[in-house]
Parts: C-alpha cells; sequence; structure tokens
C-alpha cells in the first residue's frame, strides 16, 4: 500500500466551519441586544419629553376653538350639539362593535400590543386583516386624539414611542370601560360631527340607545374614514364598511352569522333623517355676524396645512369684535344706511395699516341661513374704478417721476392709442390744465390716464407688486381707472399710505395651537413699497377728496377727524347705458383710512345687469355713508392724529393753496405756473400702452370683489371688461358673480391691439 493511500484512511482533525458558525451566531444575537437595548434606550428618551395627558384632555371634545383678539371663542367647529354619553348608557353591541372593529385583544392588552403590532404587519401583507386592523391599539387612538396632531408631518418615530409611552400610562390610571367611554365620545364622525352620540343625533335623529344593530354597526365603522363612509353621502362605500364591522363581530362571536346577515340586508339609507343639527356655532346669532370672516379664517388655516375638523385645534385670530359687530349692524339694519332693498350688496374689510391685521370683515348683508356663503369682501370679479387711480396712476408719478401735488396735468380730450374710442371724465366736459390734487379729489379720468402714459405700465405694475398685487396678464391704460383686486387687497394697499410707506400682507389668523400643545404663531413682515415722500402726498391729496366743495367723497367726511380716502364708481357699457337711468352705475366703492385703519367698501348687486340692479346716482354715496359710520366707531377707540411732513418732502405756496414736493424736484416755476417735463399730452409710444387685454391678480392671500363709482358728488367713473383668463384672484378660490354673458357686454375689444377700451364715464 502507498504512502498516500494510508494518509487518506487515517484519523481526521475537527472540521473549523462550526466554529466559525458559532461566531457568526453570537455576533448576530449580540447585535440583536444591542439592537433592543438601543431602542429601548432611545424610547425612554423619547418618553421622558412626551406632553403630560389629563383626564379633561381625554373627555374633551376635539373640535377647532376659533378666538377673536381678546382670547374670547367665537366659534367651535364641530361642538356645539356634541352630547357626551356614560358608559352606562352606551349600547353593549356598540362597545363590541368598535372593540371588534378597532381591537380585538382591547381587553387583554396593556395599552399596546406587540402581538397586534406583528400580526397587523402581516395581515396587511397577505391582505387577510379585511382592513380592520391596523398597528395601533384602541387606547393609542384615543391618546392620539385626546394630546397629538393628527397632520402628516407629525407621525414621526418620536412621536409613536411618546404616544406608546402615553397608552401605557392610560392603560394603568383607567379602565377600559373608562378608555372606551372616551373613545366613542371623541372620534370624529364626518359634517363636523364629534362623538357616537352625536353622530346618531345627526344622522338618525335618536340616541345611540335607539339605534338597530346595523345602526351600531354603520356608526362604528366610520372612525376610520368618517367622509369615504359617510352614510349620506357615500353609501356604496359606508354599506362595504358597515358589513366588514359586522362579519368581525360575527367572527368574535359577538353576533351570530345570522344576524350579521340579516343587518346587511338593511340599506344604509333606513332611518336617515334629512334635517340635521347644526354642528359648528357657539352661538348662531354671533356666527352669523362673523361668518365672512370665519369662512376666511378656515381659508387661511387650510393654507397653512391645518385640518380645521380633525386638528383639534385653538385658532387665535385678529378679530376685533366690536369693530365687526358695528360693521354687521350698520349693514344689517336700517339704523344708519337706506338700502333700497335686500339685494343691494356689501363688501367691506378692515385692516390696520401698522401691521396688516385684518381685524373685522363683512362678506354680504341679508344672507339669510346661509353659512360660509359668497364673502364679497375678498372677490375679484369687479373693476375698482377710480379707486385705482393713487396706485396705479399717481402713486407711481410721485414715486418715478417726482410729481409735486400740484404737476400740471391735461384734462383734454383723448383717445385710447391705436383706437378710436375716446375716454370722457363724469361731465363729458374738460377743464384744460389743472394740478394733479385737483384732478384726483375731483376723480377725473383723462388726467390720470395720462399720468399712467407718462408713468408708463412696467413702471405702474412694480408700483403694485410692493402693494402685494401682481397679476397673469400685463395691464394695460384702463386699468389706471379700475383694476379687478379686492376690498381686503385694497385696504392692506391703502394701509401702506397710512403708515408711510411700507406694505403689510392683510392676514387673520395670529397664533395656532395644536393639540399637541405646540404654538405656531403668524405675523406680516413689513417690506417698504414706495418711499415716505409718495406716501405722504397721496395722503394729502386724498385728504381733499371729503373736504373740497368739489371733492368725490363728501359724504365721508367726519368732522375733526384726520382721515383720507378715495371714491370709485364703474358706469355702464354704451350698449347698455339706454337701460338704466341717467347717473346709474353698476358699483360703487369707497376706501379710506386714518393713522389707525384702513377702510374699504364695495356695493352693488351681485346681477348688476338684471332689471333694476343699479346703484343710482344718489346711492353711490352708500359706500361712503358705511365707511363714515364704521370709522366714525373706531375712531372713537383710537387716538387722533394727523401726519407729519417727513424729510423728503417740501412745503410750498401755490395759488394761495399749500402744496407738496419731493425735496429737491419742485419742477420749474415760470411766472407763479409751474410746469413739468412730464405734462400729459395725447401722444405716447406704443411701448407706454400694453396691449394684452386686462387683469388677473395674484396677490395676498384670497379673493376679492372690485367696483367704480359715480357719485352725487361729481364722481366720474369707467367701465371696463374683465379680462379673459383672470378675475384678480390671489391663491385663494373666488366666485364670480357677474354673468360672463353681461360682462362681455361692457366693453368694445381693439382687434389691432388686443386691449378693452370704453367709451364711459366712470371714477
Amino acid at each position: 500500500m502507498s504512502r498516500n493511500a494510508d494518509r487518506s484512511t487515517g484519523p481526521q482533525r475537527p472540521h473549523n466551519g462550526w466554529r466559525t458558525f458559532r461566531r457568526i451566531l453570537y455576533v448576530i444575537v449580540a447585535v440583536i441586544v444591542l439592537g433592543i437595548l438601543a431602542g429601548a434606550g432611545l424610547f425612554f428618551y423619547y418618553a421622558q419629553s412626551a406632553p403630560k395627558i389629563t383626564q379633561s384632555a381625554l373627555s374633551s371634545d376635539a373640535s377647532t376653538r376659533v378666538y377673536d383678539a381678546n382670547g374670547k371663542v367665537i366659534s367651535r367647529l364641530g361642538a356645539q350639539n356634541r352630547t357626551y354619553v356614560k358608559s352606562d348608557q352606551i349600547p353593549v353591541l356598540l362597545k363590541k362593535a368598535v372593540v371588534s372593529t378597532e381591537d380585538r385583544r382591547f381587553y387583554k392588552n396593556s395599552g399596546i400590543d406587540p402581538v397586534r403590532i406583528v400580526g397587523a404587519a402581516f395581515a396587511n401583507i397577505s391582505g387577510s386583516s379585511l382592513g380592520m386592523q391596523g398597528g395601533s391599539t384602541l387606547t393609542q387612538q384615543l391618546v392620539k386624539l385626546s394630546v397629538f396632531s393628527t397632520a402628516a408631518s407629525d407621525r414621526t418615530l418620536k412621536r409613536k414611542a411618546q404616544e406608546a409611552w402615553l397608552a401605557l400610562k392610560v392603560d394603568h390610571n383607567y379602565s377600559k370601560d373608562q378608555i372606551l367611554e372616551y373613545y366613542i365620545n371623541k372620534v370624529y364622525m364626518g359634517n363636523g360631527v364629534y362623538g357616537m352620540q352625536t353622530a346618531a343625533q345627526y344622522y338618525y335623529g335618536k340616541k345611540l340607545s335607539q339605534l338597530n344593530l346595523a345602526q351600531l354597526a354603520q356608526l362604528a365603522g366610520m372612525p376610520q374614514s368618517p367622509s369615504n363612509y359617510d352614510p349620506i353621502h357615500y353609501p356604496q362605500y359606508a354599506k362595504q364598511r358597515r358589513d366588514l364591522v359586522l362579519q368581525a363581530m360575527a367572527k368574535n362571536d359577538v353576533i351570530t352569522s345570522a344576524q350579521a346577515q340579516e343587518a346587511e340586508a338593511t340599506s344604509v339609507s333606513t332611518g336617515l333623517v334629512k334635517n340635521h343639527a347644526a354642528t359648528t356655532n357657539v352661538n348662531a346669532k354671533t356666527t352669523k355676524v362673523v361668518d365672512a370672516y370665519l369662512k376666511q379664517v378656515y381659508q387661511e388655516l387650510r393654507s397653512k396645512g391645518y385640518n380645521t375638523t380633525r386638528g383639534g385645534l385653538k385658532v387665535y385670530t385678529n378679530l376685533d369684535m366690536g369693530a365687526q359687530r358695528k360693521l354687521y349692524d350698520i349693514v344689517n339694519t336700517n339704523n344708519y344706511v337706506a338700502f333700497p332693498s335686500n339685494k343691494f350688496q356689501v363688501g367691506s374689510t378692515i385692516v390696520n395699516p401698522n401691521n396688516g391685521k385684518v381685524v373685522a370683515m363683512i362678506g354680504g348683508r341679508k344672507t339669510g341661513k346661509v353659512t360660509f356663503g359668497l364673502n364679497r369682501a375678498v372677490q375679484t370679479d369687479r373693476s375698482s374704478a377710480s379707486t385705482a387711480k393713487p396706485l396705479m396712476d399717481y402713486g407711481p408719478a410721485i414715486q418715478y417721476l417726482n410729481y409735486p401735488t400740484y404737476e400740471p396735468v391735461k384734462d383734454t380730450a383723448f383717445t385710447y392709442p391705436g383706437t378710436d374710442k375716446s375716454l370722457y371724465d363724469w361731465d363729458k366736459k374738460y377743464q384744460g390744465t389743472i394740478t394733479m390734487r385737483k384732478a384726483l379729489y375731483e376723480s377725473r379720468n383723462i388726467p390720470a390716464v395720462r399720468t399712467l402714459q407718462n408713468v408708463g405700465i412696467s413702471k405702474a405694475t412694480t408700483f403694485l407688486k410692493g402693494l402685494g398685487m401682481t397679476f397673469d396678464k400685463k395691464l394695460t391704460l384702463q386699468n389706471g381707472i379700475g383694476l379687478y383686486i379686492s376690498s381686503e387687497q385694497e385696504a392692506a394697499a391703502y394701509g401702506a399710505f397710512a403708515n408711510g410707506g411700507t406694505y403689510y400682507k392683510p392676514y387673520l389668523v395670529s397664533k395656532v395651537v395644536t393639540q399637541d400643545g405646540k404654538a405656531h404663531n403668524y405675523a406680516s413682515t413689513g417690506k417698504r413699497a414706495m418711499s415716505t415722500a409718495t406716501a405722504f402726498m397721496l395722503t394729502d391729496m386724498m385728504k381733499d377728496v371729503m373736504t373740497e366743495s368739489s371733492g368725490s367723497g363728501r359724504s365721508a367726511a367726519i368732522s375733526g377727524l384726520y382721515q383720507a380716502g378715495k371714491t370709485g364708481t364703474d358706469s355702464y357699457p354704451d350698449d347698455y347705458v339706454n337701460k338704466v337711468p341717467d347717473g346709474a352705475t353698476m358699483d360703487s366703492w369707497f376706501t379710506g383710512y386714518t393713522k389707525n385703519y384702513s377702510v374699504s367698501v364695495w356695493t352693488g348687486y351681485d346681477k348688476q345687469f338684471e332689471t333694476g340692479h343699479y346703484v343710482s346716482e344718489t346711492q353711490t354715496t352708500i359706500a361712503q355713508e358705511i365707511y363714515k359710520y364704521e370709522m366714525s366707531y373706531l375712531a372713537s377707540k383710537s387716538t387722533n392724529s394727523d401726519w407729519t411732513v417727513p424729510s423728503d418732502v417740501t412745503e410750498t405756496r401755490q395759488n394761495g393753496k399749500t402744496e407738496y414736493y419731493v425735496t429737491g424736484h419742485p419742477g420749474t416755476v415760470t411766472d407763479g405756473t409751474t410746469t413739468s417735463q412730464y405734462s400729459s399730452t395725447n401722444t405716447t409710444s406704443s411701448s407706454a400702452y400694453s396691449s394684452n387685454g386686462q387683469v388677473t391678480t395674484n396677490s395676498s392671500s384670497r379673493n376679492n370683489t372690485s367696483t367704480t363709482e359715480n357719485s352725487t358728488s361729481k364722481e366720474s367713473s369707467s367701465t371696463e371688461q374683465k379680462p379673459a383668463g383672470g378675475d384678480g384672484n390671489d391663491d385663494s378660490s373666488a366666485t364670480s358673480t357677474t354673468e360672463a354673458s353681461s360682462s362681455a357686454a361692457s366693453s368694445t375689444t381693439d382687434s389691432d391691439n388686443n386691449h378693452t377700451v370704453s367709451n364711459d364715464t366712470n371714477s
């Protein structure tokens, strides 16, 4: 036998493979142990910072509360009819339905259920859970509803750890029946309803104790997705969910299969009531007063990403309840103003010019029982008429061309460039060369448009942008006598004149406290929109609107009050003018301010082309009267101080009157008459007149209404067509109240320049 063969049959050494395997196994076990220890450490680290949970938090409703500026609750969304039901009054079948649906091991677990978490994960993968069981126990769901935000951004590992820790504490401190009681009373049930007892009243008009098996199963299944499982609006999905609950109850031996089948055969519409109890108000009368303001609050909250129906939010607003009630009374009673009919409408916004806070808002008058209806204060479907002149014409002229208040401007025959359409003033007459001051307080159209020609559309648009107004399409000369902006936008823009040239974006919500106690503060950061000279000189000229004998806003004058403002009226188009009396207009505006408040008011009819829906010549002062009564109230609770001449403005005397110019730019004085290189003529380059039609706004945070004026104080006015493709909307949705067919009739479109021009007498 060979040597090699001898070796092959000899004894073998132990193999090293098993030793290597054991080492790997030890490492794996060590990693797992370390992972568990690290996870436990992280869990307890997060648990230490968990918010406190009290019985009050567990038992209270999760509605959204809205507060005024003084911290008083003005609305509790979903809370008014919440009826708390004690455990001994909750049907046993409902309790078993909820447990079968949400947490089958509820009576066995200690607030968290590791077995359930693993089972839920497997069931979700395999599709065997019937969509009934998630990873969170019923106790964890209660904790989430009581102290945590439901926002997706808060679904973090830290939050889940804190949720689990608090669930353990709740399970230790409260009985299972107490936990189930809190849960049944807290869950959101759709349509602003919280709690299953309230839901029984809302959907069936009965108490929980009066509902049958099918109805109880319906309610038990709704909390997972109350909107989708709403039996009124989505009966198909509601039935599917209800039947799954019944099947789960049968599987858990809570009911028999025969009982489940009998209940499944019942229509989900059986027993539903048509009239539902209101669930949005604390006080119906108060809510009516603040309806438009609240609607904008909820819109502002949604734009910030908050869920107002499920968040349990505390919302603090800038609402001055006194100012709001006064404004509501002025427009809804006959104690102040003689309104022609209940269909005559109003939209108004009041802004603090020093910080942008919206302190009051009215969206309509005589609106009946409608809740959250059309808010005319933020609509942008009507022209603002001559209230646009300080914003687009004279403001930019002072800012960019250094016009003095006595700048000579021409009130002579004018034809829009590239067209045969003429522009007129209210009296169809011309005054020749007059001062810019006179042109403004008498609200004459031709000097305003000539001034805009000299400024140029580009600079005017830049000036408007600084005041929070952006547009999808280029503006035209005609926009110099009418912009599609809202009373909210205009009140904020005029606020910049009031405070010396700083623009604050208007806002209603000042603070939001989420259910976990986290506070989110909001404010508007002021941005310089114009020089102090521009703001002061515009203000000084607009004082004369109410004080001069030929001023267009004499009805808004308040004796002894330092204030400024501008009127605006929008006349009917040429093809409709013979259908209304002489002097009738579609809309009437007044926007005025003091150093403390800026108030913008629109008046008119929703359907201005219907028979009789015109604003008569005498009624054009109603907007001024609303402003006068409201501002008188506001002035009684604030200081009355005049504006002081800033350092960049020089005072002078012209024609026996105090006038002002930007320091260093007095104009050229010849024989006592000041002239300027920018004095208007009726010629302009085509580039000075943008030819894109009209306007679409994209500013601030809401939609708005605009109008125009023709008051008995000889206010001139301008009619124009709303531009195709835009209605002045900003980032919020708006509902137009003007019929498109009627609007189309309000102007003539020039095919050569693709812009709309009008032959009218608006201001």
